[in-house]
């Protein structure tokens, strides 16, 4: 499979105003990069859900990434936005991956159970959100890494990545009748 293409939309108005540094954008493009994916686009924008809405939109229907993370946004604050912003343009929730980085998190920090990030395929984009901390980023994205380029060749209806769900499917029902 051909390195996965990423997006990275860092999500505060005061790092959009330049008021603070954007460190979680940068943390998660060193660690894409580390693993030898590409990153296509980052940008900072507002939390605004129009201007979160339209880059989403943009950058999904441009087919020029497969996967976009946003960092910020995602907590209980009234600017926090970045859930509504992102269930408003996927086509499909995939629920599986907030729960997976939230039950993961819980195992941190009690405050993980305050993160509404959500996540979901628009077109043949998937799209994640990711706390605004550094930290809690990059643990987010360690806890879904293992699944993304499988995810990616599903949602790209790679044949091999169906194939390669009933070979495991096979396997693990032949150890179960060799009792192993």
């Amino acid at each position: 499979m051909k390195p996965l293409r990423i997006a990275v939309l860092t999500i505060s108005d005061r790092s959009s105003r330049g008021e603070r540094e954007d460190r979680s954008g940068p943390a998660l493009v060193e660690r894409i990069t580390g693993l030898g994916w590409q990153v296509v686009d980052q940008q900072i924008v507002p939390d605004s859900i129009p201007t979160i809405q339209s880059t989403l939109v943009a950058w999904a229907d441009s087919d020029r990434c497969d996967i976009i993370f946003t960092t910020g946004g995602t907590g209980f604050t009234p600017r926090d936005v970045t859930p509504e912003a992102t269930l408003a343009v996927i086509d499909r929730q995939t629920p599986g991956l907030a729960e997976a980085m939230r039950a993961a998190s819980l195992q941190i920090t009690p405050h993980a159970m305050l993160s509404r990030a959500v996540a979901g395929i628009r077109k043949k984009t998937l799209i994640v959100n990711f706390p605004g901390s550094p930290k809690a980023a990059l643990e987010n994205l360690d806890t879904i890494l293992p699944v993304l380029p499988h995810a990616v060749e599903l949602i790209h209806g790679d044949a091999e990545a169906e194939s390669s769900h009933r070979k495991l499917h096979r396997s693990d029902q032949e150890e179960e009748h060799a009792g192993v």
